[in-house]
């Protein structure tokens, strides 16, 4: 056996140690989780996302009856933000949650898929997205999708020749 170890750097938070660009950008995914649809968990999540030209865009969780139609607040900005603007790199994101009472003590992170699609992006314009998640005890950061998702797949892992 040849043990692998991986190690993630989780940068810890509270909202004022955040610029104030990055406090923009946490607000705007709180202010999401109104938006979400999730009657069946009661489970809102909100996204935001900071592309390099400086706009914002956001989501939300939209569930379905019809288990796994619905998509994640990551995914729903992360789409919208790519389709509005193809050419310009995601520089940020920030994800809230909301329990049905209030906002959840500890960030949640993003799901596998969400974490897939972060990646993606990154690949897709060749830079890091920093990762912010909300909570209200802190907020996690993490540099990128790959301290996320470590052991990634990625477009070079479909190269047969490897």
């Amino acid at each position: 056996m040849d043990p692998i170890i991986i190690e993630t750097k989780v940068n810890r938070y509270h909202f004022t140690e955040l610029s104030p660009e990055i406090q923009v950008l946490v607000n705007k995914a709180k202010e999401q989780v109104n938006n979400a649809y999730a009657p069946y968990s009661n489970f809102k999540v909100g996204a935001s996302v900071l592309l390099d030209n400086g706009a914002l865009f956001v989501g939300s969780n939209q569930e379905n009856a019809a288990y796994p139609s619905g998509l994640c607040a990551e995914r729903v900005a992360l789409f919208y933000a790519n389709a509005q603007f193809p050419d310009v790199p995601v520089r940020a994101i920030a994800i809230a949650a909301y329990n049905g009472n209030t906002y959840v003590s500890n960030p949640i992170t993003p799901c596998g898929s969400c974490r897939q699609v972060i990646l993606e992006s990154e690949n897709r314009f060749g830079n890091k997205i920093s990762i912010y998640m909300y909570g209200t005890e802190c907020i996690y950061h993490i540099e990128n999708a790959g301290q996320l998702l470590p052991l990634k797949f990625e477009k070079k892992n479909l190269d047969i020749n490897q």
